[in-house]
């Protein structure tokens, strides 16, 4: 199975990436050999049918949440670090199969880094930290490849700190970037980058890889990438979750819960409860065993009461403070989740009352849909649809929660 086969839906990107690693292979194949020893980035050989070369060191991935960004960079990272034998008879880097391949795409790869965060932000220490790792040769002789899968979380100051090494970076090191849209990354740095936009996959392009690489059954594959719109992430976890599909049956019985204002604010309390309880989830999983491990460290004496030594005192604080920002991040991920499923909701009630000839996304509450539909109009319908956007922008502006959500559900009984 070559890397490619995961990017689903993005033909017209996956060819470009394709060129680009051909062109990236015939650039170390040609160093390996003894060419190529100049100063500064050698350029590799263009191909006649192609022109100039498709490589070059900093690419952006832009595109709606769920179109498969970071598997887009991921794919081309394993690519570009293919050593498949094959190679020398004419194939195209990106197997899938060989060591290059298969340790970028489990994230195992010296030579490939790939950074995430379940924290608010990516601050300027981490991103120095990058940067330091950007600035050394490929342990392997290809690649140095950093895949920054939330660019989007820059701090302004880490976003200057990464300005100067995507400026001028060091032979063979290539950024791959990853934001929802290019207004989320400095304009100097997406000045400076490849500029790739994904689209959100096809619903049936989605159940296709639910089932033939999940294994789930195609009902259930379908059913989910439907009621998800194409987020592959979501559909996934949908159909293999029963909490998420549990969690998303309540929510999508809220608009016919919010006749009174007794209602809105009970069902507003109930959604900021579930989001407590993901984040409450997460915390019992992960934080207990990172401060085990840190105390373990740190040389305190055994047991979770044990004293801990003289001078620790800030390492823990630090740690405390990351995990009560993951809790938050955690939170506001699960919140905004619930307002997404809401949002398609109404986007099927819209869709009934307008007579739009597209299939429903929850076609298993199709019974409330229709009731909504046939109570209102599809002004009051947008209304309602503006009112969860509210929220979701609102929630970024870090205004609190349950007020936010509270006068979400004031306004989709107003209509």
């Amino acid at each position: 199975m070559a890397v490619w086969d995961d990017v689903v839906g993005q033909d017209r990107v996956t060819e470009q990436l394709a060129a680009a690693a051909r062109d990236a292979d015939a650039l170390v194949t040609a160093e390996h050999a003894g060419a190529g020893h100049g100063a500064g980035r050698p350029e590799p050989e263009p191909s006649a049918d192609r022109g100039a070369s498709q490589m070059t060191h900093a690419w952006l991935f832009t595109g709606p949440p769920g179109s498969g960004r970071s598997t887009a960079a991921r794919a081309f990272a394993a690519a570009l670090q293919c050593v498949s034998p094959d190679r020398a008879l004419g194939g195209a880097p990106g197997c899938g199969f060989c060591d290059g391949c298969h340790t970028t795409l489990v994230g195992t790869h010296a030579d490939v880094e790939i950074v995430r965060t379940d924290l608010l932000s990516i601050g300027v220490k981490e991103t120095r930290d990058l940067v330091r790792r950007s600035s050394l040769s490929p342990a392997g002789g290809r690649w140095q490849v950093i895949v920054l899968e939330d660019a989007d979380r820059l701090t302004e100051g880490a976003g200057n700190v990464l300005l100067k090494a995507v400026e001028e970076p060091a032979p063979r090191t290539v950024w791959l970037l990853c934001a929802p849209s290019v207004e989320d990354v400095l304009p100097t740095i997406r000045s400076r980058c490849r500029h790739l936009s994904l689209r959100t996959p096809p619903v049936g392009a989605v159940a296709d890889v639910l089932v033939r690489r999940d294994g789930i059954e195609p009902e259930a594959a379908d059913r989910a990438a439907r009621a998800t719109q194409g987020h592959i992430g979501r559909a996934r976890r949908l159909a293999t979750d029963e909490r998420a599909r549990a969690r998303r049956a309540a929510v999508l019985k809220l608009p016919l819960r919010v006749d009174d204002i007794g209602g809105c604010l009970k069902a507003a309390q109930e959604l900021i409860d579930a989001a407590g309880e993901d984040a409450k989830q997460v915390a019992e999983e992960v934080d207990t065993k990172e401060t085990e491990e840190l105390r373990a460290a740190l040389g305190a004496a055994a047991g979770t009461g044990g004293r801990m030594p003289r001078g620790t005192a800030g390492a823990m604080k630090e740690l405390q403070d990351k995990q009560k920002r993951r809790s938050t991040r955690t939170q506001r991920d699960s919140l905004d989740l619930a307002l997404v499923d809401l949002t398609g909701f109404y986007r099927d009630v819209l869709a009934l009352q307008m007579g739009a000839s597209v299939p429903l996304a929850n076609d298993e509450v199709r019974d409330s849909i229709h009731r909504i539909a046939t109570a209102s109009t599809p002004e009051r319908t947008l209304r309602r649809i503006e009112a969860v956007i509210a929220c979701r922008e609102a929630l970024d502006r870090n205004v609190a929660p349950l007020l936010a959500v509270e006068a979400m559900t004031a306004a989709l009984r107003a209509g």
